[in-house]
């Protein structure tokens, strides 16, 4: 089998995720299908570790890398503090590109209070494209952790911003000459903009997840929200119904998937999180991002596994079906 583009297909990944290296009984969680991050237990506190490579967007990979390595940190409950950066750079990219990319990574650090705490940078003659790489670190209370496979029976499932945020910033920027011949600029300035508008980070509404009692968070990512809910389930061991009429698909995002004839569901998703909850704190979660300028919306509930992993689209419910290849390796 040779692979393709995108995610390890899963089947693969259990494989790989099973050499694990020498045993060390302070590592709570491992590698592990859905889990965004791995925890080590110091005591009272666990700290959280997460590693996230930018290989799409050549456009503020700085920024991307920052607040994509910073959500997962997030999800798990806890204050993204430290990241170091591996920085993988073509040949022919001038003093100036680089210092960009750092410049970048300063700016999005320093909004959520993120020290850079060291890395790596080479020039490797077999890029085309600079690909940055991200190492941060977080601390919570053992009590404060919030894990993927926490997802509950019966739990609300809540989608904050709407899908494919990421996708849409992206196609506007590495697509924007392909896109100036059926869309104005205005209208490719406020897709490209998703960036920073929604923007891409969950930091917030995954903290006010925490403290609002989510049992289980992840943020999608490469193939977007059906991605998503996939491994939350299989994260947790559970199924899930969900309704797509219920999922924020907003006006750029729907015209640029229409455009290149994309799936919106399936879209690079950072910038949204699935969070799992009890019913009875749905409406103050939504309370609390609306007053934080945050869109959200109850799309579906969480379910035995038995039950199986359900999506209710054009008004028929059919299983769950999703490729791992993320929608925009269609274009790029």
């Amino acid at each position: 089998m040779s692979l393709q583009s995108g995610k390890l297909p899963h089947r693969l990944l259990r494989k790989m995720i099973g050499y694990r290296g020498a045993k060390d009984e302070s590592v709570i969680l491992g590698p592990r299908i859905g889990e965004d991050a791995a925890v080590v237990d110091l005591g009272k506190e666990v700290l959280i570790l997460k590693t996230d490579p930018i290989s799409y967007a050549t456009e503020e990979i700085g920024w991307y890398a920052v607040n994509i390595n910073a959500n997962d940190i997030a999800t798990m409950g806890a204050r993204p503090k430290w990241l170091q950066i591996c920085l993988l750079l073509p040949p022919g990219m001038s003093p100036k590109d680089v210092e960009k990319i750092f410049r970048q990574v300063d700016i999005a650090c320093k909004s959520l209070g993120i020290a850079v705490t060291g890395g790596h940078t080479e020039v490797n003659p077999w890029l085309d494209r600079p690909i940055i790489v991200g190492d941060i670190h977080g601390i919570c209370r053992k009590e404060d952790l919030v894990l993927t496979s926490g997802a509950k029976v019966g739990n609300a499932i809540v989608l904050t911003k709407g899908a494919g945020i990421e996708g849409t910033a992206t196609l506007a920027r590495e697509k924007r000459a392909h896109l100036l011949g059926r869309f104005s600029k205005a209208f490719i300035r406020r897709a490209a903009n998703y960036l920073y508008d929604p923007g891409i980070s969950v930091v917030n509404e995954a903290l006010l997840g925490a403290k609002l009692g989510a049992t289980s968070m992840h943020d999608p990512t490469e193939g977007g929200i059906l991605v998503g809910l996939y491994e939350v389930a299989e994260a947790s061991n559970k199924g899930f119904l969900v309704y797509a009429d219920e999922i924020i698909v907003r006006k750029e995002t729907e015209a640029l998937c229409e455009f290149f004839g994309l799936d919106p569901l399936g879209l690079l998703g950072s910038g949204s999180l699935l969070v799992a909850l009890p019913k009875r704190n749905v409406d103050a979660y939504l309370d609390a991002l609306r007053e934080e300028g945050i869109k959200g919306s109850e799309i579906g509930e969480i379910k035995s596994r038995g039950y199986g992993r359900k999506i209710v689209r054009d008004g028929k419910k059919e299983p769950l079906r999703f490729s791992q290849r993320d929608e925009i390796l269609k274009v790029l």
